[in-house]
């Protein structure tokens, strides 16, 4: 009878708790909807560049399946290639042509070379049977998956342990009335806001360093470009996973409706980042894409890591990640208006 007394008493809590009610059900079928929609998604067309290829020969080809653009010089080509316009061109000053492939997702390298293989099949069976040709604008024959999705991982714990961190801390922060203390101080809203963002943000900063650090230099990720790019860029992503989850804690009673927060607010933008190739995912869906930090901070982390890019290449990403961290900050100040005590 103890321990039914017991049971009834925590499921009386639980239901009591309607955020949870609802999180249990909803944030795994959000999850699970998700799955769906991306490994369900289209098959990727790869966009191939044609140059100089002969009229009588093109119409030998299996041309079918991709989506093509014919180019008159390899300088053209090849600018739309480091814009990613293109994910490879084929050189047709020789037979069978040569291939430069854009090289950055070993996943797209492989669709091209398929379709590449497939393209030349009536030539080859005509007994033109060489060995292709193969160039990288960026990458290498020799890069793996973890390469091209290390970015992406990199970026992603790092938001995950500081937005959690942050939120946890500053709820703590309400819990223990130190936040009402000063509010009842002479420190204006968004002094209060401020100062816990600087002092939090120190110690966040850091572990974003030390995460990056190790990943490249102990786990030995691809590194093409500067260490320096690679750690501003972290230092903002921390300050934008900082400010939203002061943000988000406001919100939350207790430590366990901060973490139900996670499956609605961090997992959901691992689908959006780049870990998942976004033009095979429903058009419906992935215009949520740059509504999230980790959009912005994956792109330009491999621009840096595998691309090699440098400033000109990734300061709109680094101006949105600042825009958040600034939007994050006004919604904390007008969200210390509402604050209640718990």
């Amino acid at each position: 009878m103890r321990i039914m007394a017991l049971v009834i008493r925590i499921l009386r809590q639980i239901v009591r708790d309607k955020r949870t009610m609802a999180l249990l059900i909803f944030a795994p079928i959000l999850v699970l909807t998700m799955l769906h929609l991306v490994f369900n998604g289209d098959e990727y067309t790869p966009e191939i560049g044609l140059i100089d290829i002969p009229e009588k020969l093109e119409s030998q080809l299996n041309l079918e399946d991709a989506k093509l653009k014919h180019f008159d010089t390899e300088k053209l080509a090849e600018n739309d290639l480091s814009d990613k316009k293109l994910d490879a061109y084929l050189v047709f000053d020789q037979m069978p042509p040569s291939v430069v492939l854009e090289g950055s997702d070993p996943s797209v390298n492989g669709a091209v070379m398929k379709w590449v293989q497939d393209a030349l099949k009536p030539i080859q069976q005509n007994g033109e049977n060489q060995e292709i040709k193969i160039d990288y604008l960026f990458g290498s024959d020799d890069m793996g998956q973890f390469d091209y999705f290390g970015p992406v991982l990199l970026g992603f714990f790092v938001f995950f342990f500081v937005f959690l961190i942050a939120g946890v801390s500053f709820l703590r922060e309400r819990t223990t009335g130190t936040l009402e203390r000063l509010l009842t101080s002479p420190l204006r809203k968004w002094e209060i806001v401020t100062g816990y963002i600087m002092g939090f943000g120190l110690f966040t900063m850091i572990q974003a360093a030390i995460i990056a650090w190790y990943a490249i230099y102990v786990l030995g990720m691809l590194m093409e470009g500067s260490f320096g790019y690679v750690l501003l860029i972290t230092l903002l992503l921390s300050l934008t996973a900082l400010t939203l989850g002061i943000l988000l804690s406001s919100f939350a009673n207790n430590e366990l409706q901060m973490i139900q927060f996670i499956p609605l607010i961090v997992v959901p933008q691992i689908f959006f980042s780049g870990l998942f190739n976004l033009e095979t995912i429903s058009e419906w869906l992935s215009w949520i894409g740059p509504f999230t930090p980790l959009y912005y901070a994956a792109e330009a982390l491999r621009n840096v890591m595998v691309r090699g890019f440098g400033w000109e290449m990734i300061y709109k990403d680094l101006l949105m990640l600042l825009a958040f961290s600034l939007l994050f900050m006004f919604l904390n100040i007008a969200a210390l208006r509402r604050y209640r005590k718990i």
